[in-house]
């Protein structure tokens, strides 16, 4: 439901992001849902890790951001465990979270847990996540769904916010689908 939901990138930073398993593809992914945010008008979490120990948030992600959206820098592993990140989540009034970023098993999992904990309806894009290793990538997913987390993919989540091909803004969506 579009006007229940935000969009949460979480850690995608320094060189971190290029170490990860796929991660051309997990940052395409992780673009083409920034620009869907933004045409459907989702509020995005951003949130940086210890960004003076990892790095800022590379790039191409950093790029994208609005100048009204800024990082949220943490310490602990999960967005939630930050009292800055839970205070601004608790004022966009959203109750479905779609995440990506990375690690997967670490801040992602973690990010996760605690957003289930708290009564949060989480959508993980797995392709649009990822970790320095498949294993870990692939155990998180699976602990992730035992814990409630509704598992789905970038083109599943697209497709469901747009629910018709006659939604005002398919011709905006259908060409990060096509990419």
């Amino acid at each position: 439901n579009i006007k229940n939901t935000a969009l949460a990138v979480i850690d995608v930073q320094g060189k971190l992001a290029g170490m990860v398993h796929e991660h051309a593809k997990l940052l395409t992914h992780i673009q083409h849902f920034i620009k869907a945010a933004e045409s459907f008008s989702l509020p995005i979490l951003w949130s940086e890790q210890a960004p003076n120990k990892i790095g800022a948030t590379v790039d191409s992600i950093k790029g994208l951001m609005g100048p009204t959206i800024k990082p949220i820098h943490k310490r602990s592993f999960s967005c939630y465990g930050g009292p800055e990140y839970v205070e601004v989540l608790k004022a966009l009034n959203k109750r479905q979270i779609i995440i990506t970023g990375i690690e997967t098993h670490v801040c992602v999992y973690q990010t996760v847990r605690d957003l289930r904990t708290h009564g949060y309806q989480v959508y993980l894009v797995a392709d649009a996540v990822s970790s320095r290793h498949e294993f870990d990538h692939q155990m998180a997913i699976d602990r992730m769904r035992q814990e409630g987390a509704i598992i789905t993919t970038t083109e599943m989540v697209m497709c469901e916010l747009l629910k018709t091909a006659h939604h005002p803004r398919f011709k905006e969506i259908i060409v990060h689908l096509k990419k």
